[in-house]
């Protein structure tokens, strides 16, 4: 089979395609076929060198969280799936695995794939939409009447945060680029705001959440617009997020968080539902082969792009 490797950090010539043997799946393990996977700024960091301590000391790495493809192969103990079946999820381990014809994947994180999407749509949806669930529903605990200030709402997590946004029945103001505002006004914005008039500062009101997607907030300067139980999250784990993170779980009080995305099937299991209830649709950017993989990185690296990257098997 085809797998993506690298040998050393460094930017996205580092990454080369191989073969290497079919994996057999583990005890509790399902062999995905992979149809499509989607890059995530994680795959371009931990590429980078940037999270080396967890990504482990061990070479050849290999790529890619989000996948969608059909089940290959059971490993013993899996129950509820059949082979031939569409599913879809992330891998949570920071071995990757992805971007390659075939995966073996902890059925916990697997499910079936949401009706009527095809394989690259159902790929482009686990990683953000997991992040912007997990942080929206469970950290700040947005619900119906809420109301969400969400910045850098055109990328990847940001177009499914507005949408997920919305689901939970929350009001969504939305900070981004003014080449960007329509397509945020049509996933369901109730107010879109340039980011370069308009900075998050200057923004007004009392929000039950600020989610801070693009990264460059921090709970000081935002705090102003939190209601009293209203709480900041944000998906970048620098030294000042990781501390006011912190500083909140010593104190018990619900105001700054950092996501660390979960993958977990009941999540991937609500996220179908909505799909198929057309409450959430995926936003891909740009499609690449496999081969292509280069370019997809050096893509997801300029940081403009406005929904997922995602790369096609067949």
């Amino acid at each position: 089979m085809k797998v993506v490797e690298y040998d050393r950090y460094g930017g996205p010539e580092v990454i080369e395609l191989r073969e290497a043997p079919v994996p057999q799946p583990a005890r509790g393990e399902v062999l995905v076929r992979v149809h499509a996977a989607a890059l995530n700024p994680k795959d371009a960091l931990v590429r980078a060198g940037k999270f080396k301590r967890l990504a482990g000391p061990d070479f050849p790495k290999r790529m890619g969280y989000d996948l969608a493809g059909e089940v290959a192969a059971l490993g013993e103990g899996v129950r509820g799936l059949v082979v031939g079946q569409a599913v879809y999820g992330m891998i949570q381990s920071w071995t990757a695995g992805a971007f390659a014809d075939y995966a073996a994947v902890p059925q916990s994180e697997l499910a079936a794939a949401p009706k009527g999407l095809g394989h690259a749509e159902a790929a482009a949806i686990p990683l953000a939409a997991l992040t912007a669930l997990q942080a929206l529903r469970d950290l700040a605990r947005v619900g119906p009447g809420s109301s969400v200030v969400i910045h850098g709402a055109s990328g990847g997590v940001g177009t499914l945060a507005v949408q997920i946004a919305k689901a939970l029945g929350a009001r969504v103001i939305a900070l981004c680029g003014a080449d960007s505002a329509a397509l945020v006004r049509s996933l369901g914005a109730d107010e879109v705001h340039d980011y370069r008039r308009t900075a998050p500062t200057q923004l007004s009101g009392h929000h039950q959440a600020f989610f801070d997607v693009f990264g460059n907030q921090y709970y000081r300067g935002v705090k102003h617009l939190l209601s009293a139980r209203g709480t900041y999250v944000s998906t970048v784990p620098n030294a000042r997020n990781i501390r006011d993170h912190l500083l909140t779980w010593l104190s018990l009080r619900r105001k700054a968080r950092l996501v660390v995305v979960r993958s977990k099937r009941v999540d991937l299991e609500t996220l179908a539902a909505w799909v198929a209830e057309g409450r959430l649709k995926p936003v891909i950017a740009a499609r690449f082969p496999l081969a292509e993989v280069r370019q997809a990185h050096a893509m997801i690296q300029g940081k403009k792009t406005h929904g997922k990257i995602v790369l096609e098997l067949g």
